[in-house]
């Protein structure tokens, strides 16, 4: 898919001040959309390394799992561009911790992160989407909805949330040109997964022998895929969640 076929689209990234959403957003711009850099924590670097490369991009610090925030978000987004093309909802949180140490408040706090929020946003920018008879939206999953992963319940709970609500919308909005997927990643190298207990726990070394590709997984790994769902060559495909993840799982 072409820059010129992509140019005038606007895409709403979530997480993306680094990591997984940084690099999703860097190549959405490439691609030619005009980004929206939305994240809890600063984007100017994302936003810069964008409007460096001769793409456009507007950093908006938005916390997803608040109503009022997401709401702003959709406010700004309107001003200044009139629309929301693309939607990826990539942020969210996965803190490590058996079942027993895992706290109600634990608990909330990761459901609201990642699940809630991906209602929000659908409420959010879903609405302009189908009046324009054209949308996509992306959510980011994980392969531990297929595999399970040990101290991780709350945090797959929430990603199988995810998969079941694209599951479902896809139904609802098919019918008026908007697409819903969601990629499913496996442990990924990002500045949360290599400051946290992942590398101590040897989980790195251990989804490497899973994979089919043995290598840990980067964030640009996932960006051909999300730059393939958003796109035209991908109109006809919903309802999905795409692992990519070196081959960990084979459907």
């Amino acid at each position: 898919m072409s820059a010129e076929s992509q140019a005038g689209r606007v895409a709403v990234v979530t997480g993306a001040a680094a990591s997984i959403g940084q690099a999703l957003a860097i190549r959405l711009a490439a691609d030619g959309h005009r980004v929206v850099v939305a994240d809890i924590a600063s984007a100017d670097a994302t936003v810069a390394e964008i409007v460096g490369a001769g793409g456009v991009a507007l950093g908006v610090r938005c916390d997803i799992s608040s109503p009022a925030d997401v709401e702003a978000l959709g406010a700004t987004v309107e001003r200044t561009y009139g629309r929301c093309d693309v939607l990826v909802a990539n942020a969210g949180i996965y803190p490590v911790a058996p079942i027993a140490e895992t706290s109600w408040e634990m608990w909330r706090q990761i459901m609201s992160v990642n699940l809630d929020s991906l209602f929000l946003l659908t409420q959010t920018f879903l609405p302009g989407m189908r009046e324009r008879g054209w949308g996509r939206i992306v959510a980011t999953a994980t392969n531990g909805f297929y595999t399970g992963l040990p101290s991780l319940s709350a945090y797959v709970a929430s990603k199988g949330g995810v998969i079941g609500f694209v599951r479902s919308i896809a139904g609802e909005v098919g019918q008026d040109g908007v697409t819903v997927n969601a990629i499913a990643p496996s442990l990924t190298r990002t500045a949360g997964t290599t400051t946290g207990p992942h590398e101590e726990m040897g989980l790195f070394e251990f989804t490497r022998t899973l994979q089919a590709i043995k290598r840990t997984q980067e964030p640009r790994d996932l960006a051909g895929a999300v730059s393939f769902l958003v796109s035209d060559d991908a109109d006809f495909i919903t309802g999905q969640t795409l692992p990519v993840d070196g081959g960990l799982v084979r459907s």
